[in-house]
Formats: C-alpha cells, sequence, structure tokens
C-alpha cells in the first residue's frame, strides 16, 4: 500500500469518528435528552477544555519522547472505549465528565495527524502544499460519510425507513436508543483507525534537544514562546475568536434546521427530515475549497486567505439567520452550507501550513498543537459556554422556542468585527518563497 494512499485513509478515518456525532450533538442534547442551553453549552464545552492542555502536551510527548504513530493510535483506541460509554450515560453532569475524557484523548489527534502527514510526506521527498490537500480532502469526505451514516441509521426523523428499521435492530442489539447510534459508530471505527496507526511507517521523536539544553527546552515549553513574537501572539488571539465561530456551527447548525419542525407547515419539510445531509453540504464544499487552497496561498498569501476565510463566516452565518425552509429562503441556508467550506479549510488548513513556514522544527509538533489549543481549545469554549449563556437568557422565548434568526445575525455581526480587526492588526508579507519552505 502506497504512503499516499496509507494516509488517505487515516485522513477519512480521523474525521469520519468525530463527523459521526459533532454536528448532531446539538439534536441529540437538546431535542432527544431535553437539557437546557446551559447543560448543553457545558457539554460542548469539553472539545475546548481537552484542546487547551492536550494537544500541546501530546505534541510535546511526540517531539520528545515517543513515537508518533504509536501515540496517535494508543490515543483512538481510548477514545473509541469512551464513545461506548456515552451512548450509555442519561446524566448531563455524567455525559460532561466522559466527553471531556474522551476529548482529552481525540482532540490531539488533530495536530499529530497534520504533524505525521507532514513529516512522512517530507521524507518521502514529496511537496506538501501540493500533495497533503487532496489527502486531506478524504477527511472532509469522512466526515460528510459519518454524517449521512448518522441521518440515516441513527435519526428519528430520518427520510429513510428502511435506515431506520436497521437503525433500531442496531439499537436493539446495544441495548440502547436510536440516537445513540451514532456514539458506536464512531467508537467502532476509533479502535479501527488506532491499530491502522500502529502499521504507519515510524515517526520516531526528533530528540534535537542537545544535554545542556534548559528545563523548558526539554519539557518542549519552547512553543510558548512563539507568544512573544507579536506576529505569532496575534496569529494565536485570532486563532482563538475564529475558533469560537467554528465551535457555534458545530453546536447549533442541525439542531437550527431541525425546530424548523416545530412549525406545523414544516413539519415534513426536506430541511427537517434532510437536516444533517443538508448540512452535510458543508463538507462537500469543504473538498473543493481544500484542492484550492495551493492556488490561493501562491497567488495572495497566507493573510489574505485567512481573512478571506473571516469574511466567508460572515456570509455563512449571514445566510442563516434569513434562512427558511422554502423559497429564497431555502437557498440562503443552501449557500450558508457552501459557504462554509471556504471558512472552515481557508483558515485551519492555511493556518497549520503558516505553523510549518514560521517555527523551527525542534518545536514544530509542540507549536501545531498550541494552534490547535487556541482555536479548539479556548475558542471552543468561548463559543460555547458565552453563547449557551446568550441563547438560555436572551434568545429564547417564554415557551422555549429559539430565535434563530436573530443568533445567527448576532453571530454574522460578531464574525464581522473579528474580521476588520484582523485585517487591521495582523501583519504578514506574502512570500512565495515561504510557502515553499513546507517542501524542504
Amino acid at each position: 500500500m502506497s504512503l499516499k494512499l496509507r494516509l488517505t485513509i487515516l485522513s477519512f478515518l480521523q474525521f469520519f469518528v468525530w463527523g459521526a456525532w459533532l454536528t448532531t450533538l446539538g439534536t441529540y442534547g437538546f431535542a432527544y435528552k431535553q437539557w437546557s442551553g446551559a447543560e448543553f453549552g457545558a457539554v460542548f464545552s469539553t472539545l475546548g477544555i481537552a484542546s487547551i492542555f492536550m494537544p500541546a502536551l501530546m505534541g510535546i510527548v511526540a517531539d520528545k519522547w515517543i513515537n508518533a504513530e504509536k501515540l496517535y493510535g494508543s490515543l483512538h483506541i481510548l477514545y473509541g472505549i469512551t464513545l461506548f460509554m456515552l451512548a450509555k450515560t442519561n446524566d448531563p453532569t455524567t455525559f460532561f465528565w466522559i466527553l471531556l475524557v474522551g476529548m482529552c484523548f481525540y482532540m490531539p489527534t488533530l495536530s499529530l495527524s497534520n504533524s505525521i502527514s507532514y513529516k512522512l510526506l517530507k521524507d518521502s521527498k514529496y511537496d506538501v502544499v501540493k500533495v497533503f490537500p487532496p489527502i486531506r480532502v478524504w477527511g472532509t469526505i469522512g466526515f460528510i460519510v459519518a454524517m449521512w451514516v448518522t441521518n440515516i441509521f441513527s435519526d428519528e426523523q430520518s427520510f429513510s425507513e428502511f435506515g431506520k428499521n436497521i437503525g433500531i435492530n442496531i439499537a436493539d442489539f446495544f441495548g440502547n436508543s436510536l440516537n445513540a447510534n451514532q456514539f458506536y459508530f464512531a467508537g467502532i471505527i476509533a479502535v479501527l483507525l488506532g491499530v491502522f496507526a500502529f502499521f504507519l511507517p515510524k515517526c520516531p521523536p526528533p530528540r534535537l534537544i542537545s544535554k545542556d539544553a534548559t528545563l523548558s527546552q526539554k519539557l518542549g515549553l519552547d512553543a510558548f514562546k512563539l507568544f512573544g513574537e507579536r506576529k505569532m501572539a496575534m496569529f494565536f488571539v485570532f486563532s482563538m475568536f475564529l475558533g469560537a465561530a467554528l465551535q457555534l456551527t458545530n453546536m447549533y447548525g442541525d439542531t437550527f434546521l431541525k425546530d424548523f419542525g416545530n412549525v406545523e407547515a414544516f413539519k415534513n419539510s426536506a430541511v427537517v427530515q434532510y437536516s444533517t445531509i443538508i448540512i452535510s453540504i458543508s463538507q462537500i464544499s469543504e473538498t473543493l475549497f481544500i484542492l484550492a487552497i495551493p492556488f490561493f496561498l501562491y497567488k495572495f498569501g497566507i493573510k489574505k486567505v485567512m481573512l478571506i476565510s473571516m469574511i466567508a463566516w460572515v456570509l455563512r452565518f449571514g445566510f442563516f439567520s434569513f434562512g427558511a425552509p422554502e423559497g429564497f429562503g431555502l437557498v440562503l441556508i443552501i449557500l450558508s452550507n457552501i459557504i462554509y467550506g471556504m471558512a472552515f479549510d481557508f483558515f485551519n488548513i492555511s493556518g497549520s501550513l503558516f505553523v510549518e513556514t514560521t517555527t523551527d522544527s525542534k518545536i514544530r509538533s509542540s507549536a501545531q498543537g498550541v494552534f490547535m489549543m487556541m482555536t479548539n481549545g479556548f475558542g471552543a469554549i468561548l463559543g460555547s459556554s458565552i453563547s449557551g449563556w446568550l441563547i438560555t437568557n436572551y434568545f429564547t422565548s417564554s415557551i422555549g422556542e429559539k430565535m434563530w434568526s436573530d443568533i445567527w445575525f448576532y453571530f454574522a455581526a460578531y464574525a464581522l468585527v473579528i474580521a476588520i480587526l484582523f485585517g487591521l492588526f495582523f501583519r504578514h508579507k506574502h512570500s512565495v518563497a515561504d510557502v515553499e519552505k513546507i517542501t524542504h
């Protein structure tokens, strides 16, 4: 099996085990479990809490002591075990703690998968800028496939009676509810991915630190010194604020569409029955925009690509604000999902490559971990906790209905402010040579 095929499988499964439940967790918590906005906000904040320290910590471990592929595989097996436990949990507090442990295992694998792919591709003399995006596309495809599987086999409002019947049989086998199937799907594949990772080419720790290195260097804490550089500090801060926007989409997108089912005229509409599949258009668009990243990076540079991403977030939320199950409102929902590909990929992939080109090889895995810490750590906490509190206190009617149009409008305004500030304060001069350094 060729290296590119093995990394493609890795990418596909990496995001399958997340996509099976991430975008439907809001529906699971709000609609099925009937948790409050505050309770659900706490549950979703587990992604952020785990990302504050685990990616950076595991990056240090991969830089100093353990082969990255072995560490990656072990984390996925442990993550899969926690997903089996989640399916059996009804109490939101217990669910919170189990998911927090699961996220401590999963979140570091996002940056580790990048580090493994970059190293193996470089070792084989591939042009990473050109070769990595097509491999990463399969991660998006894995996310899409997982969402479709969940919509068909783990959704009481699924459009497919055949899928619901199979899902019920699966649920009966595990002695659980239909909605919990999503955790079993993700858990089984996570364990298989963990085993698969042990058969990847070796990625030993660089061990480039000299014997007379300082304690900070030996512990791999030098990556945090990047905050002392103005440009890197600004990059990490804006990564946090944009990470908050990403979590808003993951938390509420599917729930937003499902809530149209509370209106009698829209009860059996396509956006309700096909909600997860419609949201998956976001991931489908990623496959196109990922492939466009090399062109945009070479043509416009990292700063402009990230700024384009931020403007795309404004449109993502703004289109949702005026969305509806029919007519022009439906067109806006579709457009919102299409623009998501640019919003997500242009920042996350270009941001990862920015870290790759501007940090020393001795701390590169650690630096990637810090990037993930800011986006999926502090950003996720910011997005989940504050949005949950605001929705509960200001955007929920007296009868419990959520004011989705207002919610998305304010999210759009937030993204616009971040984009303006980023354009004004982040300084980075475009250089084709900087991008080409990724290949060396």
